[in-house]
């Protein structure tokens, strides 16, 4: 495409009339404004600013803005209801909005009179404004991190590749894969930014995935994991009792079961310490190998490995709830059954509920297997 073929094509995108009165607007006013990552962003703060820094509840979110109205309409607008300590305009390639914007003011109290005074304010004949207060999360969920991932070493690598970033705190145990972190940001487009860039930049510096969603609710900000949760009997789910006889152990997850590449072992010097695990030395035909001097992440996949070994047939699982105790814990009562050695093993084990039935089943697989290990190396 030629030159004059792209500036015919971009004069059919733009309104030039509209795009004329924004920059004589902005050389009358002597308004700055700054393009980042697909918006326009005016302030944050604005070159004078008496009041003090905004809080929580100051935003308004705007939608159905007309594709050729831009700051010199807006800002005015949305400026005669209270100081604007920011506002911020989606735009595309061609130079239009995206029809959204972000208008940031003092107080809670300015921002209920931008929703009650601007709400359905018609800009253009049929168009009406959309305005309500934005919701502004700034908490962002970080999954599939190593296991030995240590918070102040994760903080200082995330501060590196976003910017906002105010604290975290880790999470893990069922359901998890790896560590998860919940991110705080100092504001919502902090953790929109950080949330566009992060996946890439692990990719690209540590050479493994990492998941990230938005975290809605955040009940603790601080570091300490939150209380279990509270499970009543009547409330535990059908499927949760398993069937008589289970052949097949629930399969762990593929990250424990292969070694970690090189960029991961030096993300993991970053963030905690070395995750090289040490292989367990080969069972002999005399003595069995305590799981616990190997650091194994799989009982079940060590007891199933020794009992081959052995020549004595894979174990069989038998798991049946029995109660539910204080503070959420649950006993489940187990028989297992190895081919080759006799009596059976039975036992109670407890474990606090995962996030499904399934992997609260696994969770107690789990238990059993390094129970009838211990028992078996007496520990």
């Amino acid at each position: 495409m030629n030159t004059e073929s792209m500036e015919s094509n971009q004069m059919q995108v733009l309104n030039s009339g509209r795009v004329q009165a924004l920059e004589a607007w902005l050389i009358e006013t002597d308004t700055k404004l700054a393009q980042v990552n697909g918006q326009r962003k005016y302030g944050g703060p604005p070159a004078v600013w008496d009041l003090p820094p905004p809080g929580a509840r100051c935003e308004v979110f705007i939608s159905q803005i007309p594709r050729d109205t831009y700051e010199d309409v807006l800002i005015p607008l949305f400026g005669s209801v209270g100081p604007l300590w920011e506002f911020r305009l989606m735009m595309n390639f061609s130079g239009q909005n995206r029809g959204f914007a972000y208008a940031k003011y003092s107080s809670p109290d300015v921002v209920s009179d931008a929703v009650h005074l601007l709400n359905g304010h018609r800009l253009e004949a049929g168009l009406r404004l959309s305005v309500r207060r934005s919701t502004e999360k700034s908490h962002l969920c970080i999954g599939e991190l190593p296991a030995n991932t240590q918070p102040d070493q994760l903080l200082q690598v995330l501060r590196g590749m976003a910017e906002g970033v105010e604290r975290i705190s880790l999470k893990a145990g069922p359901g998890i894969v790896g560590v998860s972190a919940i991110v705080v940001f100092l504001s919502h487009y902090a953790a929109s930014m950080a949330k566009k860039v992060l996946v890439e930049a692990f990719r690209k510096k540590f050479q493994f995935n990492i998941s990230i969603k938005w975290q809605s609710t955040m009940k603790s900000t601080t570091d300490e994991p939150p209380p279990p949760h509270k499970f009543s009997k009547s409330l535990l789910p059908v499927p949760l009792k398993p069937p008589r006889h289970i052949l097949t152990p629930p399969r762990p997850p593929p990250r424990l079961a292969r070694p970690p590449s090189r960029d991961a072992i030096e993300f993991c010097k970053a963030v905690g310490k070395p995750a090289v695990p040490q292989p367990p030395p080969p069972p002999s035909s005399s003595s069995y190998v305590s799981p616990l001097e190997g650091h194994l992440p799989c009982p079940m996949a060590v007891l199933c490995e020794l009992c081959e070994a052995k020549g004595v047939g894979k174990p069989h699982y038998n798991i049946r709830l029995s109660h539910v105790v204080p503070k959420g814990f649950m006993l489940f009562f187990y028989e297992l059954s190895v081919p080759g050695i006799t009596p059976d093993f039975k036992g109670l084990v407890k474990i606090l509920p995962g996030p499904s039935a399934y992997a609260t089943l696994g969770e107690a697989h789990q238990a059993v297997a390094l129970q009838v290990l211990m028992r078996i190396c007496n520990i």
